[in-house]
């Protein structure tokens, strides 16, 4: 009998902790490697939140917590939901856990029986299908092309329901396209869904406050209200406030669900880390203008990375409402030649040429399930960008 088991051969490693593993190896051998691979904010916490964790730490608030989130966090959720999304979840109906993608795993175990249907637009996080395989549910993939904006088509999501059919993943802004939904888009969403009562929707809404040139950010329960009872609203701290090592990812949804995932939790990690929760705390109560701030810098990086690839042979690069990802296509590059004779086949291809030929890591379109494509992500310094898109336009000017 095999020690390992059989579910692990049905999933594949992270392939965006892949590319940032590729990347620093090479760094550690000595190579000029620009990592654009992460999808990490590269400004600080803010300080107020740094003192509030610091200040837990010393009042001694170091113990076991409740399972899914201390009183206090769940207050300040709560209040989160109500201020920005009109939302109203009282704090049994929340979740804590351990960074969001945590929160989504625990909920599709907690729901999901053996054949059970999981519809994921593509492209799509990396994480969303093996999840649902993990949970013995079955992954339907949607192909939502650039030319619908890589956004879920009404009459495309009625025609993957079926009865087996028990979660929607939606995802806006998206991560790998940066593409959000608009108020009318999610409301014509919500129209289908209406009419297929088994299905719930598990609305992915982490790079919320990272929205561009006046984006309208809204979530599918609070745009159909018919729709509360049957949605799941994750978030988290990791993207707005620039807390990704903190682990701090939350959900308002039906009791019954936030019972079961607790239940699940109580039996793996049980609690967060007591000292991010107070962190956590503070980033939800505390001053919110910095995000704005923020978001504006990301918006001059978006610009000035799409108008840096549009000018690279090969490339077309889409100008996304929200995150701080692009999803550029490079199609034009399939089938040419590089400088040393191999043919450029398939996005993947593309991918380890610019990371072996240019010094720029970037994550292949068929990891999010849609080629022939990359991802970007321009979380990182002014400085760099415009040198790893000058390295790109070289790069694709090279082949032949």
């Amino acid at each position: 009998m095999a020690f390992i088991a059989d579910r692990i051969d049905r999933i594949k490693p992270s392939p965006t902790v892949a590319a940032g593993q590729k990347a620093r190896e090479l760094r550690a051998e000595g190579r000029d490697i620009i990592s654009l691979d992460a999808g990490e904010p590269d400004f600080d916490t803010p300080d107020s939140i740094k003192e509030a964790a610091i200040a837990a730490i010393r009042a001694g608030q170091t113990k076991y917590t409740a399972v899914d989130g201390t009183p206090a966090l769940k207050e300040a959720i709560s209040a989160k939901f109500k201020r920005e999304n009109d939302l109203d979840y009282s704090p049994a109906q929340i979740t804590v856990g351990v960074g969001g993608k945590h929160v989504l795993f625990n909920a599709l175990m907690a729901t999901l029986n053996s054949g059970d249907e999981v519809i994921v637009p593509a492209p799509y996080w990396v994480s969303y299908p093996d999840m649902a395989i993990l949970a013995d549910g079955i992954p339907v993939f949607v192909e939502c092309p650039a030319e619908k904006n890589f956004k879920l088509q009404p009459e495309d999501l009625e025609r993957a329901i079926t009865p087996r059919t028990k979660w929607l993943v939606l995802n806006s802004p998206s991560n790998p396209t940066g593409a959000a939904y608009t108020r009318a888009e999610l409301k014509a969403l919500a129209e289908v869904l209406l009419r297929h009562p088994q299905v719930y929707v598990l609305n992915d809404d982490m790079y919320e406050h990272l929205v561009y040139d006046g984006f309208a950010f809204t979530t599918i329960a609070q745009v159909e209200p018919a729709l509360y009872d049957r949605t799941l609203t994750v978030n988290g701290v990791s993207k707005s406030y620039a807390m990704t090592g903190w682990r701090i990812g939350y959900a308002g949804g039906p009791e019954t669900l936030i019972k079961a995932i607790a239940k699940i939790q109580s039996q793996s990690t049980t609690n967060p880390s007591s000292i991010s929760q107070a962190a956590a705390v503070a980033a939800l109560n505390g001053p919110q203008d910095f995000i704005a701030e923020r978001a504006a810098v990301f918006q001059g990086r978006r610009d000035l990375v799409v108008g840096m690839l549009n000018q690279a042979q090969g490339i077309a690069c889409h100008r996304p409402e929200g995150a701080f990802y692009v999803f550029p296509s490079c199609a034009g590059t399939i089938g040419r030649k590089t400088p040393d004779g191999r043919i450029i086949e398939t996005d993947q291809d593309f991918a380890s040429y610019l990371l072996m030929e240019a010094g720029v890591s970037v994550v292949f379109g068929a990891a999010f399930g849609l080629s022939p494509f990359f991802r970007i992500s321009y979380a990182t310094s002014t400085e760099l960008l415009e040198e790893a898109c000058r390295r790109i336009q070289r790069a694709c000017g090279s082949l032949v």
